[in-house]
């Protein structure tokens, strides 16, 4: 696969992690608090930021009886109706250009997830440089054909979709002109636990579909994160607010800035470690050589005298015979006068 760009960053497997923090709804209805968002989100490392295009009225209807109320007590989001969770959560399409404008400003890449064919139409207005496809529009073909059309990097999590589903998405969107796939790992619970997030999917996921894989993590923490990275993800997505004590709908399972600040080091950290495969000194390693153990003399020996395992020892640093050859040297004698602390060396057997 070859890697591409989103806003002049390269994504790809020889490429450190593409990371981008979700504001979701954490803006709390505030302009400042969003651009607010934005601007820790650079500080903190973020490579792009992502927001949500949609409308109560352009996802759900205004009903408070039967399926369109949250009634599950296990659920983030118990005692709402649908139509007043997208109302609290959805960021103003007006403010779209600000927040997009201020994401160039840092040089991140600003963008969003469109929920309808019309939030398409608006983000092609703003010129956004990749889409994201959620968890629950992942099998929305048509919408998934609308975005892939634009040409643009397409970022699709998979939360809940089958193996077929996501051949059948993956399908669509290649056939309506997506050149550039990203599918991220997702489990759509809110919180995710880690038992839950099965990070293995990742590289058959990226053999299985022959695109870039990621994480979009709903987990507290990092460390799935950063177990995704060492499993070949690409992008990582993670929810992120000023802080989770002021609230928010997503606030609860969102990273504050020095905890994203901590994610973008820590998979970068995993990244660079992996490497290729490796034996034998790396370059750096060379200079530590000298202190394997090896032989040397540990007390005077007299020339003809018999080397022994009193005064010959497998000590630091290594500058003797490699310490598997002591047999071979205790049938030797010794061919001069030895000093204490002589490396042994072939030339001073007899």
């Amino acid at each position: 696969m070859q890697a591409f760009e989103i806003a002049g960053r390269k994504v790809g497997a020889g490429h450190a992690p593409f990371m981008i923090a979700e504001m979701s709804g954490n803006h709390n209805h505030s302009l400042d608090r969003a651009l607010a968002i934005v601007d820790a989100a650079a500080a903190s490392g973020a490579h792009g930021l992502k927001i949500q295009t949609y409308t109560a009225d352009t996802m759900t209807l205004p009903l408070s009886t039967g399926e369109f109320f949250v009634s599950d007590p296990a659920n983030l989001w118990t005692g709402r109706t649908l139509y007043e969770l997208y109302q609290e959560a959805h960021t103003p399409w007006e403010w779209h250009e600000a927040i997009f404008e201020r994401c160039r400003y840092h040089g991140m890449a600003g963008f969003s997830t469109p929920f309808d064919a019309t939030a398409v139409d608006f983000l092609e207005s703003l010129d956004v440089p990749c889409y994201k496809i959620s968890s629950f529009e992942n099998t929305d073909l048509p919408l998934v054909r609308k975005v892939a059309a634009t040409c643009k990097p397409l970022i699709i999590s998979t939360g809940m979709a089958t193996a077929a589903e996501l051949d059948e998405t993956v399908r669509a969107a290649r056939g309506a002109g997506a050149k550039h796939i990203v599918l991220l790992k997702c489990t759509s619970t809110y919180p995710a636990t880690p038992d839950n997030t099965h990070v293995r999917t990742i590289p058959h996921m990226r053999e299985l579909f022959g695109c870039e894989v990621g994480l979009s993590d709903h987990t507290m923490g990092v460390g799935a994160a950063v177990a995704s990275v060492a499993l070949g993800a690409t992008v990582v997505e993670k929810h992120f607010t000023l802080a989770r004590a002021d609230g928010g709908v997503d606030s609860t399972f969102s990273l504050e800035p020095h905890e994203f600040r901590s994610l973008v080091d820590e998979t970068e950290r995993a990244w660079r470690s992996l490497g290729g495969v490796q034996y034998g000194p790396t370059e750096a390693e060379l200079k530590s050589l000298r202190y394997r153990r090896s032989l040397y003399v540990v007390e005077d020996i007299a020339a003809g005298e018999a080397f022994t395992e009193r005064n010959v020892r497998a000590i630091r640093p290594g500058l003797g015979l490699p310490s598997k050859y002591l047999g071979v040297v205790l049938q030797h004698k010794a061919r001069g006068y030895l000093k204490k602390g002589t490396a042994v060396s072939w030339d001073i057997l007899a």
